[in-house]
């Protein structure tokens, strides 16, 4: 292993600067969404997100889609892809709200395709479903004019984390991520302090306290985009509520959207 893997394996959270309680306010703990283990865990905690990105108080898809469709507004008939979809739930707001959007929606987990391939996205002319790693992308270079990782990045490890960079920078000609925002340390005590007591009753509160724990800072972003390509410059945009929304992109981009 080389300096500069070594370098982004061990990197904190909060980014290289991280300060020592930002070191500290991390972890190593799976949710039950990253298990194997707890699969009526797993289901309950994604129609649980699903439920609360639909909901209009809320407004987490609504919020997350404004954000792509800022990103192809230039663009006549963008074609979009979905990393990590989970229940397809962003993907089709954006079918909803994009006339001419073809998506390409995708998870890693298999049960996860099998349900979006049977709801309406499955027969949806515009929506292509597909089992997909976001760290090894089955597609050209170019092919895409977007590539969205909606609050997921925090789920994987630094270097798998830059593989995402890597690859979704190479497919589309903008990767855009939306995550959870990485509180300041003191922020972080309090907000921890008040939902421990009650992650055994919540599955999706018990993940949530490790997703906060888990989530990068901007400075941690940056670092995992230029560790996957020098070449690949960031720019962070207006954030959707609680989250961090960034755009990633290759000086040059060696293909073009078909």
């Amino acid at each position: 292993m080389d300096e500069a893997t070594r370098d982004i394996v061990s990197m904190p959270r909060g980014g290289p600067d991280a300060s020592r309680l930002s070191r500290r306010l991390q972890t190593d703990r799976l949710e039950y969404l990253d298990r194997d283990d707890v699969d009526e865990l797993k289901r309950r905690v994604v129609r649980a997100l699903d439920r609360s990105g639909r909901r209009r108080w809320i407004g987490g898809y609504e919020l997350c889609a404004r954000t792509v469709l800022r990103e192809v507004a230039d663009v006549p008939s963008p074609k979009i892809l979905e990393l990590g979809s989970g229940l397809g739930g962003l993907s089709r707001r954006l079918l909803e709200r994009h006339s001419t959007a073809q998506m390409t929606v995708t998870d890693i987990d298999p049960a996860f395709v099998a349900e979006i391939a049977a709801s309406d996205l499955g027969s949806h002319p515009r929506a292509t479903v597909r089992e997909m790693d976001a760290t090894a992308i089955d597609a050209p270079d170019g092919y895409y004019d977007l590539a969205v990782f909606a609050l997921s990045l925090h789920h994987l490890p630094p270097e798998q984390a830059a593989r995402v960079f890597a690859e979704g920078t190479r497919v589309a000609n903008k990767l855009l991520i939306i995550d959870l925002r990485r509180p300041s340390p003191p922020v972080h005590l309090m907000k921890l302090a008040a939902a421990r007591p009650f992650t055994r009753l919540s599955p999706l509160l018990h993940d949530g306290v490790i997703s906060s724990l888990r989530a990068y800072s901007r400075s941690a972003l940056r670092a995992l985009a230029q560790h996957a390509d020098p070449a690949i410059a960031v720019e962070f945009r207006t954030r959707p509520r609680g989250a961090t929304a960034m755009v990633a992109s290759r000086a040059q981009q060696t293909g073009q959207s078909a």
